[in-house]
């Protein structure tokens, strides 16, 4: 983006978090963490990533819930990959290795949970040129002591090549889910610091900002402070606004008119998508089509699921032609914006082709968005 920001169409955040559990205690502020701090990271005035592109991802209940959405984002994300973890942290009866709770976890039972080494596999497998952690742990019991033992650097253990972690490390419940506060003692500055800004900050708030307003705000009120890893200077880069510079006559960001655009896009899909399901199928042409004339420079503001619903709607209306060139538009943008919408336009586009008899042309079509899906497939191991 032009104002240094990561690109929210090349970037994807997952935000896992464990509330409830079978065997050990829950920690019901962590449902809160995860709505909350994914509103603040689509927030179009401090990062605006796509809702499309934030999994939440609640109490997952085995290693495929947890590692497939940070799998999947990973190879996806060409800017910025941000995984989030909030929950229990475990230690395994025979080991110091760090495990990520599930809902059948239970403590001193590695095998219950999943090896952080697993996660922290898969972040450093992604293409992303910039990759974020940030771990929400609490440490109870044996796993507290064992981490004190081994000179309480959850960080320094948690770190990933080219990437920056960042992680709470409280050692006692208490500290982390301070009873009566609708968030956890560590997320909850998070979300303050991202949604009030940091005040005489810098208009950009990098990784290392955010570390350090984090810092100073959690050791004045005598809590447990953060700790982070990185290589390759990834906390210079700035993540989000700095919305303590904003005014009530001039918002932080600022909000740029590919802002507007894009939440002008995105109403009308919503309108339209309401207006088919209640029956108004002739009311939502309209309005599909003032979205489509709203759109913004490179489709970086979700063109591809309008031309998609658009085409849809005049396919069934027995206006094919004009679904066809609404898609042929939106093909010739998936060369420059490649991902799993660009190939669904190639294959609605290759199915109304083909239904018109124009078979060579599918073919094309077809063969590009193999080469879609091919570009996008990681790179095998060696």
């Amino acid at each position: 983006m032009s104002d240094g920001l990561p690109d929210p169409d090349a970037s994807r955040a997952v935000l896992i978090g464990g509330a409830t559990y079978q065997h050990l205690a829950w920690l019901p502020a962590v449902d809160n963490n995860l709505r909350d701090l994914s509103e603040a990271l689509r927030d179009a005035t401090l990062w605006g990533l796509p809702e499309r592109h934030c999994a939440v991802v609640p109490d997952p209940a085995d290693a495929p819930s947890l590692i497939g959405p940070v799998r999947r984002a990973g190879d996806e994300a060409t800017d910025t990959l941000l995984v989030y973890y909030a929950g229990h942290g475990l230690r395994d009866g025979d080991s110091t290795d760090l495990y990520l709770a599930l809902t059948g976890s239970e403590e001193y039972a590695g095998y219950t949970a999943v090896a952080y080494q697993h996660l922290r596999a898969v972040v450093r497998a992604s293409r992303a040129r910039r990759r974020i952690i940030i771990l929400d742990c609490c440490f109870s019991g044996r796993a507290a002591r064992i981490l004190t033992m081994a000179g309480g650097s959850l960080a320094s253990e948690a770190a990933v090549d080219g990437a920056y972690v960042l992680t709470a490390s409280p050692r006692d419940l208490a500290a982390l889910a301070p009873e009566g506060e609708t968030h956890t003692a560590f997320t909850g500055e998070l979300i303050d610091v991202l949604r009030l800004g940091v005040p005489q900050g810098p208009e950009l708030i990098s990784l290392d900002v955010l570390y350090r307003t984090l810092y100073d705000r959690l050791q004045a009120k005598n809590r447990p402070v953060p700790q982070r890893s990185q290589e390759n200077d990834v906390g210079r880069l700035p993540l989000v606004r700095n919305r303590a510079l904003g005014t009530a006559s001039s918002p932080a960001g600022p909000v740029l008119d590919s802002d507007v655009r894009t939440a002008m896009v995105a109403s009308g899909l919503r309108l339209a998508r309401l207006l088919r399901a209640s029956g108004r199928p002739g009311d939502a042409l309209p309005v599909l089509r003032l979205a489509l004339r709203e759109r913004g420079p490179a489709d970086r503001d979700g063109t591809f699921a309008v031309q998609l619903e658009l085409s849809e709607l005049l396919a069934d209306s027995g206006q094919t032609r004009e679904a066809i060139e609404v898609l042929e538009q939106a093909f010739h943008q998936t060369h420059r914006t490649p991902g799993p919408e660009a190939v669904l336009v190639c294959r609605r586009l290759a199915d109304l082709l083909q239904e018109s008899g124009n078979h060579i042309q599918a073919c094309e079509v077809l063969k590009h968005a193999l080469d879609l899906v091919t570009a996008r497939a990681p790179a095998p191991a060696t």
